[in-house]
């Protein structure tokens, strides 16, 4: 019998993550030791998703795999050390793979291959190089449950906050939202189907609009405006 590889999920709380750790998990290659989170300090919700820390825990216990969580500065200005520093944390437990939930954007691959690979650790992408429509697709006949809880807003307006991602929320896409919202489009929270062995009960208590000024490669400052939802366990 061959031995599993240990490994560390960086987990986003949302549908691509979910999918991805169900894939993994039933192929048996890897032994995931932990679900890694980045953790926003001031407001203590994940990175991207703006999931409560006390929600993303709840996912994990109810996944069966402890959450390890890294708090940042909102600027990402210790990022990298933290990040080594978080490395190291695991590979002192044998831990040799790093796993994610990309899909097609190839300069986030890169990225993390440049920031990884150095530190002595393998990136592995279960879901790379798969089309939208065949990620969601799998997604789909899963049976794992995600709620819509961030939109941006000039592609998804306020009413798909707490939506359920099936066929019946895909069909009122624009046409020019990528399916998996991969481009930004939207953000989910996965709460049960089989990856979870109890519901995760949350509640949406309002929508907020935010803004975020971005500046862009070409030295411009760009705004980008979301709806998102205001979560509380």
């Amino acid at each position: 019998m061959t031995k599993r590889k240990k490994a560390v999920f960086n987990w986003s709380g949302g549908k691509d993550s979910a999918l991805a750790l169900l894939k993994i998990l039933e192929q048996d290659e890897f032994n995931v030791v932990s679900l890694l989170t980045t953790i926003n300090q001031e407001t203590l919700t994940s990175s991207v998703h703006s999931i409560p820390v006390d929600i993303l825990d709840k996912q994990a216990k109810s996944i069966g795999i402890p959450l390890y969580t890294v708090l940042f500065a909102k600027d990402l200005s210790d990022y990298d050390s933290k990040m080594s520093d978080t490395v190291d944390f695991f590979k002192k437990q044998g831990v040799t793979h790093f796993i994610f939930g990309d899909i097609f954007l190839t300069d986030i691959k890169t990225y993390r291959e440049n920031k990884l690979n150095p530190l002595g650790i393998e990136v592995v992408e279960p879901l790379w190089n798969m089309s939208s429509a065949e990620v969601m697709n799998d997604f789909l006949k899963s049976g794992i449950k995600t709620k819509i809880i961030v939109t941006q807003a000039n592609k998804l307006n306020e009413t798909f906050i707490g939506k359920d991602l099936n066929h019946e929320t895909i069909s009122l896409f624009p046409d020019d939202v990528d399916v998996c919202g991969e481009n930004g489009e939207y953000h989910t929270l996965s709460y049960a189907g089989r990856l979870f062995k109890n519901k995760v009960d949350f509640t949406i208590l309002h929508t907020n609009k935010i803004s975020y000024d971005i500046k862009l490669d070409n030295g411009k400052t760009k705004t980008f405006e979301y709806w998102q939802a205001k979560i509380s366990s």
